[in-house]
């Protein structure tokens, strides 16, 4: 069976000749697929008749940057041409130059989708930490490391975090990040989910953990608190909650809803189920005695017999 030769034609190379007339200039941006990674050096095809060269001080600002570990072959980047000609029949790019021109604009992206990064703190600095987001400088607060705030030594150094980007100021070159944003956004979902989980009406034993004007917090366990508003600590009228109650005093709660996923919670509720379960008691008894005490003679005393 004879083989079918595949004729090539001009249109299968349009897209080389197209690139090979233009002509580049000193500044132009350009992008290109790596096809060489070593210590020194990454190479770039840009399907141009000159392969892209990036020097390893020319990829980034971040003084943790691994060229070998960062980069891979097939990897597409952006970058910015330096010289037409590095003497060696190559286009001299950068990268950090590119980012000057790219990265406000990913940051400004990474800002309004909240988006989620992990970096790694790169230097220490007074009242926070140094990390690199897009080859750009960023700034932690102590304040935004953690939920509640930390003190800041060496033991930072190098530590991964999960970020989110806070303030972007290109003119003057700032930008802050924040760890306590995802911490805190985790702990509400955390917090949701387990009180999801309580049962309206379940019974259970807490610890008064403040009194407000309006009603006392309950600390339930498993780091949930609610609410006893004022109207459901007593079945007496009070004033206010310390008439009859006290910080860290033990008492039984009843959950009354979770709704938008803060716990209502009632001690009067309590009372009344105790009150009326005596009354029922007591009603109970009452007829058990009347049952108890109804004789046969009784019974027939008011009936009279032929003798």
């Amino acid at each position: 069976m004879e083989q079918m030769e595949t004729k090539e034609t001009m249109e299968d190379y349009k897209e080389e000749l197209e690139a090979s007339f233009r002509k580049i200039r000193v500044g132009d941006l350009m992008s290109g697929t790596v096809i060489d990674v070593n210590e020194e050096e990454v190479t770039l095809d840009l399907k141009y008749y000159a392969p892209g060269v990036i020097k390893a001080q020319d990829l980034s600002n971040d003084p943790g940057f691994k060229l070998i570990e960062e980069i891979q072959v097939g990897e597409v980047i952006q970058a910015t041409v330096v010289r037409i000609d590095d003497g060696a029949g190559n286009i001299q790019l950068s990268k950090k130059e590119a980012n000057e021109v790219l990265a406000w604009d990913k940051l400004k992206e990474y800002q309004e989708q909240e988006t989620e990064l992990a970096v790694k703190v790169a230097g220490i600095v007074p009242s926070g930490v140094v990390a690199y987001v897009e080859g750009i400088r960023g700034f932690i607060p102590a304040s935004q490391l953690a939920m509640s705030y930390v003190e800041v030594d060496d033991s930072w150094l190098g530590r991964e975090l999960t970020v989110r980007v806070i303030t972007v100021d290109e003119s003057k070159k700032k930008l802050v990040l924040s760890a306590k944003l995802i911490l805190r956004q985790k702990a509400v979902m955390e917090h949701n989910h387990k009180v999801s989980m309580l049962v309206p009406g379940t019974v259970l034993e807490g610890v008064v953990e403040s009194l407000m004007p309006y009603g006392a917090f309950v600390d339930i366990g498993d780091g949930i608190s609610g609410l006893v508003h004022i109207s459901q600590i007593s079945q007496k009228r009070i004033q206010k909650p310390s008439e009859v109650l006290s910080v860290g005093q033990k008492v039984k709660v009843k959950i009354l809803n979770t709704n938008d996923f803060k716990v209502s919670l009632s001690m009067r509720a309590l009372e009344e189920e105790m009150v009326d379960t005596e009354e029922s008691s007591q009603a109970r008894e009452y007829i058990s005695k009347e049952k108890a005490s109804t004789s046969l003679g009784d019974l027939l005393a008011g009936f009279k017999f032929d003798e």
